[in-house]
């Protein structure tokens, strides 16, 4: 059973994300614009994640780029990433959000900007599409923009909350990439 779930969790996710956004005119009832901002960034990054691994897209682009052909990503190791350090991270956030301090919805805001950023700058060095670029584009710079923009008026944010939104979104690229760089090392040695 894990190994289908490890396989098909994408579309799983994006019939959530538009189940999400579809409801979002109820569910967003009473809640403040700046609280919306940082909600919708969960059923975006969904989307985004349909297009990225959709027919394991993803996992097959990095182990042909990064791996040079030898397995650095495993459906378990993508499956672990996208919904531990996405869903289940946005999640938390959320409730921080809304409990806690709005300004650590910058967690989520950072954590999708940084994740554009990765894309947009592999598409550049290759001069070739890379598997979520069209949505991180489409979506993830303008939403989440726009996410940071509402946390900022807000009056909210301290300076701490953008230090540790953007280390949060660091981290979890660096370590996507360490750990893809590591299993390359051993998988398949750099002469």
């Amino acid at each position: 059973m894990m190994g289908r779930l490890f396989k098909y969790w994408m579309y799983g996710g994006f019939l959530a994300g538009i189940m999400l956004l579809t409801l979002m005119p109820l569910l967003a009832n009473g809640w403040s614009p700046t609280f919306t901002a940082i909600f919708v960034l969960l059923p975006i990054y969904m989307l985004h994640q349909y297009e990225e691994h959709d027919g394991d897209r993803f996992r097959l682009y990095v182990n042909r780029t990064v791996g040079n052909g030898a397995e650095v990503l495993t459906p378990a190791a993508v499956f672990v990433i996208n919904i531990g350090a996405v869903w289940v991270l946005d999640v938390a956030v959320i409730y921080l959000a809304w409990s806690v301090d709005l300004g650590l919805g910058l967690i989520a805001v950072y954590l999708m900007l940084i994740n554009a950023i990765v894309h947009i700058v592999g598409a550049i060095r290759s001069r070739s599409y890379n598997p979520g670029l069209v949505t991180a584009i489409v979506l993830f710079l303008p939403l989440g923009g726009y996410a940071w923009w509402h946390i900022q008026a807000s009056g909210t944010p301290t300076a701490v909350d953008h230090i540790v939104g953007l280390s949060i979104g660091i981290a979890v690229h660096a370590i996507i990439v360490g750990y893809a760089l590591r299993r390359r090392s051993k998988l398949a040695p750099l002469e």
